[in-house]
């Protein structure tokens, strides 16, 4: 009894000097086959234990589990040293070096400016909306007190869809052609026509109209559209809140100025005209940016609202203008030419 517990220590011993030798991974699997495996030493000795004595065999069981459980710990050591050492580099390697650095990409400059106007806005109250880019004649004209004679309307200014016509409004029979939108005020019409006031929300979004594209101008744009409706709302508060945002995102060396002008879904309408010390730079004091006015009694007639308990505000400016006078570029196209040169500056 003595020996073969002996010899169970003798064979723990020499499983362990054969584990820590080992130089790689198959090499140690092959120890501890040999060893621990189904014919290995261990195994057979295990396998002798119905044959001994009575008295015999829980010493024998035990010497033989002490071994395996040590033996299971020294191999699950020297695996992991051997799995590290085959990720470790070959050759030396100065970690102190710097590594590749790798690009996955930036936010295009109109998504920044969209983004800077949209949080500036949240901090006075306003939600952000959002509406179809392919729009019905009555939501972008009719209902926003457009004449059926207005330019706006005309093919040379706005691309129509050749599609089934939309079925026709009860109060615009004639307008009922689909057509992409002109600008974002469709969607205040959407949203009034979905809620009671108050209403604070700004739509950023996507327009088209037909331009021949130059340095100014592109038949794609992009365009923030402000909306406000409460009681006793105020040309003192439009001018106000379109201070404060152009401040934000602009410096605060901004001027904003009001000039009349007209416009079919406002009334009184005005210009705003802007300047700054990047306005300056280009040689000028002014710079016509948005227009905006006291929204439309007709408009709001035309969403369900009456005219003589509510009033409100709306604006709208383009943001690629917004954007080339903060990033001071002078061509509208380099924003839709994607080219990786201009976008990375940003």
């Amino acid at each position: 009894m003595t020996d073969l517990v002996t010899r169970v220590e003798q064979i723990c011993k020499e499983a362990i000097a054969e584990l820590e030798s080992a130089p790689d991974l198959p090499s140690l699997d092959r120890v501890k086959g040999r060893w621990l495996g189904p014919d290995g030493e261990l195994t057979k000795i295990m396998r002798q234990l119905p044959q001994l004595p009575k008295e015999v065999r829980p010493l024998v069981g035990k010497a033989v589990n002490t071994a395996k459980v040590q033996l299971e710990s020294v191999l699950e050591r020297k695996r992991g040293e051997l799995e590290l050492q085959r990720l470790m580099p070959k050759a030396p390697v100065d970690f102190t070096l710097p590594g590749r650095r790798r690009s996955y990409g930036r936010l295009h400059p109109i998504t920044q400016l969209i983004d800077d106007v949209v949080r500036s806005f949240r901090r006075l109250g306003f939600a952000v909306a959002e509406g179809p880019e392919v729009e019905d004649e009555y939501h972008c004209f009719d209902a926003l007190n457009t004449p059926a004679d207005h330019p706006a309307r005309d093919t040379q200014d706005t691309f129509y869809l050749d599609v089934p016509q939309n079925r026709p409004h009860p109060r615009f029979p004639l307008s009922n052609r689909w057509l992409l939108r002109t600008h974002t005020s469709s969607v205040q019409i959407r949203v009034m026509e979905s809620q009671q006031p108050p209403i604070r929300v700004i739509v950023p979004g996507r327009c088209y109209r037909r331009d021949n594209p130059d340095a100014t101008h592109n038949p794609t744009f992009h365009q923030i559209e402000g909306l406000y409706v409460d009681r006793g709302v105020t040309v003192g508060d439009l001018k106000g809140t379109v201070e404060f945002v152009f401040k934000e995102v602009l410096g605060g060396d901004v001027r904003i100025r009001f000039r009349p002008h007209y416009f079919s879904y406002t009334e009184p309408s005005y210009e705003i005209d802007f300047s700054n010390s990047l306005v300056r730079k280009m040689g000028r004091e002014w710079l016509e940016i948005a227009g905006c006015g006291m929204v439309n009694p007709v408009v709001f007639e035309n969403v369900g609202y009456d005219p003589t308990e509510w009033t409100g505000w709306a604006f709208g400016f383009g943001i690629e203008r917004l954007a080339m006078l903060r990033y001071g570029i002078t061509d509208i196209r380099l924003f839709f030419e994607n080219d990786v040169r201009f976008l990375t500056q940003f």
